[in-house]
C-alpha cells in the first residue's frame, strides 16, 4: 500500500510526546436531537481526538447513528454546539464540512469505472486532471485495489466495493471520516478481514475515524476508544480494555462480552455475602451496602466442593469443550442465575460429570461493583 499522508490542521496544536495532551478533532457540547415529542438523543458532551479510531457502539435505537448524522450534518441538532477542528459547524451544511461518510450501502455509480467512482468528488471540486489522477491512484493503492481501476462495480465482490467506497471517501482528504455500519452487509469472515484492513488504512492516513456499529466484538477489535450508548444516552466512553474490565454500568457490563452478576450485601464486619449467606470475594474499601458484583467467566476458578475460601458452592449443569476453553455452567444457590466459567489449561474439567458439586471463587480484584438489581 502506498503512503498517503495529510498535513495537520493549521490551527491544531500537536499532542505532547507522552500523549497527555491530545488535540480534539470533534467537540459536542450539550448536543441533543428530538423528533417532535420523541427524544432520539439526550444532551451529551463528547470529545473525539484528532487521528483516533473512535467507535459509537450500542443496540438499535440507542442514538449512535443520530450522533453520526449530527456530526456529518445530515441532521440538525435540537440543542447544543458541534465543532470540527475548532470550527463550529452545527449550522453548516454537509457539503461545506470537511467530513466524508461511508455508508452500509456503497452507492457506487454502476456506469462508472472504479477510478471514475473514486475521482468523482475531485471532478466536482474542479481538481486538475493530473492531480486527480495521482490522488485516485494513491487512494486505490491505499485500499489495495490499484489494479482494479478500470473495472466496473458489478465485477467486484462486496468487500472490494466497500474498499472502493472507502477510497472515494478518503480521496478528498477529509479531516474526519464517518463510517455508518460499513461492514454490516458482509459475511462474518469477510467482515473480520476488512476490520483488519480498515485499521491498517486508519494507521496509514491518520484521519479521524468515527465508526458506528452494534457489534461489540467489531468495536473492541478496531477502536482506540468506544462510546457505549443506550436509550439516547452515553453510558461510558473509554478504551476497549477499560470498557471490558471496568464497565461503568450494568448495561455496559452486560452488553460487552459475557458477565456473571451476583447480588450481595456488605455485613457490619465488611464482608460481602450472597443471597444464600455465602461470603464472596469483593473489592475492599468501596462504600456500598447493597450491590451487584460483576465477574467475567475467564476470571473464575472452580475447586472441589467444601473449599473454605470465599465463593459460591454449586453443582455443574453443563460442560462444553470449545477448543481453547472449557465452558462450565454452575447452578449456585447464592446466585439468581447459573454462573458461567471459562476455564483454560489445567482448570479444564471435561472429565467432571454434570451434577458434580463444586466451589466457584475469584480474585476480589477481578470483581466490579455495580448498582444492585432493582
Amino acid at each position: 500500500m502506498s503512503e498517503m499522508t495529510h498535513a495537520p490542521h493549521a490551527d491544531a496544536p500537536s499532542a505532547s510526546a507522552g500523549g497527555a495532551e491530545q488535540t480534539v478533532a470533534i467537540e459536542l457540547r450539550g448536543v441533543s436531537k428530538r423528533y417532535g415529542a420523541q427524544t432520539a438523543l439526550e444532551p451529551l458532551d463528547l470529545d473525539i481526538h484528532d487521528g483516533e479510531f473512535f467507535c459509537l457502539l450500542g443496540p438499535s435505537g440507542c442514538g449512535k447513528t443520530t450522533t453520526l448524522n449530527l456530526i456529518g450534518g445530515f441532521a440538525t441538532a435540537s440543542s447544543g454546539t458541534i465543532a470540527i477542528c475548532g470550527e463550529r459547524v452545527d449550522r453548516v451544511p454537509p457539503h461545506k464540512r470537511n467530513v466524508n461518510t461511508v455508508f452500509q450501502s456503497y452507492a457506487l455509480f454502476p456506469h462508472m469505472t472504479v477510478a471514475e467512482n473514486v475521482g468523482f468528488g475531485l471532478k466536482m471540486a474542479r481538481v486538475t486532471k493530473a492531480e486527480a489522477l495521482e490522488r485516485v491512484r494513491e487512494s486505490l493503492d491505499l485500499v489495495g485495489l490499484g489494479e482494479y481501476a478500470d473495472r466496473y462495480p458489478a465485477k467486484l465482490s462486496g468487500g472490494q466495493q466497500q474498499r472502493v467506497a472507502v477510497a472515494r471517501a478518503l480521496v478528498n482528504r477529509p479531516e474526519v471520516l464517518l463510517l455508518d455500519e460499513p461492514l454490516g452487509a458482509l459475511d462474518l469472515k469477510l467482515r473480520k478481514r476488512l476490520q483488519v484492513e480498515l485499521s491498517q488504512i486508519h494507521r496509514e492516513v491518520g484521519t479521524t475515524f468515527v465508526f458506528v456499529t452494534h457489534d461489540q466484538e467489531e468495536a473492541m477489535a478496531m477502536a482506540d476508544r468506544i462510546a457505549v450508548m443506550h436509550g439516547g444516552r452515553l453510558e461510558q466512553v473509554a478504551t476497549p480494555e477499560d470498557i471490558y474490565l471496568r464497565p461503568a454500568s450494568r448495561f455496559v457490563a452486560d452488553f460487552i462480552g459475557e458477565s456473571n452478576f451476583i447480588d450481595v450485601e456488605r455485613r457490619a464486619d465488611g464482608q460481602a455475602v450472597a443471597r444464600d449467606g455465602s461470603v464472596v470475594p469483593a473489592p475492599a474499601g468501596e462504600a456500598w451496602r447493597r450491590a451487584a458484583l460483576m465477574v467475567r467467566p475467564e476470571c473464575l476458578s472452580i475447586a472441589d466442593a467444601g473449599t473454605s475460601t470465599p465463593g459460591l458452592d454449586g453443582s455443574i449443569t453443563q460442560i462444553s469443550f470449545l477448543g481453547g476453553t472449557t465452558r462450565v455452567t454452575v447452578d449456585c444457590p447464592g446466585a439468581e442465575v447459573p454462573i458461567v466459567a471459562a476455564l483454560h489449561g489445567s482448570q479444564r474439567m471435561t472429565d467432571l460429570p454434570a451434577g458434580g458439586a463444586v466451589h466457584v471463587s475469584w480474585d476480589p480484584a477481578n470483581a466490579v461493583v455495580l448498582d444492585a438489581t432493582t
